[in-house]
């Protein structure tokens, strides 16, 4: 799997040649950013899963600023901000805003009056520019429980993320492992 990808990820003469990236092929070049290690690739998750979260379009442009800072997986952070698209962001919105409205007490926050979440009222046919005016005037709607709670949950999904990636990542090599070393007793038997 990791040859597979590895064919397919740029290097950093192709990246001075193309004419968009040429100018940032010094920091794009670094060779941090397209490694396939456990390090690296937890970092890209962590990094993608804590981006996504941002509202609006910036998601790809942070998580590709975040990596190069970082010096993690570029491409994998990229891809993990996918998981916010048009079907997840009101459930994981709802989420953020449920832990924003849990956490302002314990952080001496008060709760507006009848602070209550309600998904967006997009009317039937309002076309692009009347989809993003209405998800626009939703968010703002929300308050401070979602301004609290979209920073604690990028910051939860990023840190259980780039747990599970290390934790799978070491799952897999002592088993790789443990198949070795089974190979070579058997071999020394035969």
């Amino acid at each position: 799997m990791k040859k597979l990808i590895r064919k397919h990820l740029p290097d950093t003469a192709s990246l001075r040649r193309n004419r968009w990236f040429a100018p940032f092929a010094d920091w794009l070049g670094h060779p941090r950013l397209w490694h396939l290690n456990r390090h690296s690739c937890a970092g890209g998750v962590a990094v993608g899963l804590f981006a996504g979260l941002i509202p609006g379009p910036l998601q790809m442009l942070f998580a590709a600023l975040l990596s190069v800072l970082l010096r993690v997986n570029l491409p994998l952070a990229i891809v993990m901000t996918f998981y916010t698209n048009p079907l997840t962001i009101v459930p994981l919105y709802a989420l953020a805003w449920g832990f924003g409205r849990l956490v302002m007490p314990l952080l001496g926050m008060t709760l507006p009056p009848g602070a209550s979440f309600r998904p967006p009222d997009i009317p039937d046919g309002a076309g692009f520019t009347g989809w993003l005016h209405a998800l626009t005037d939703w968010f703002f709607a929300l308050g401070e429980p979602l301004l609290v709670g979209l920073p604690l949950l990028a910051l939860t999904l990023a840190a259980v993320g780039y747990g599970v990636v290390r934790a799978a990542w070491r799952w897999h090599l002592v088993r790789a492992w443990h198949r070795r070393r089974a190979q070579h007793r058997s071999s020394k038997s035969g």
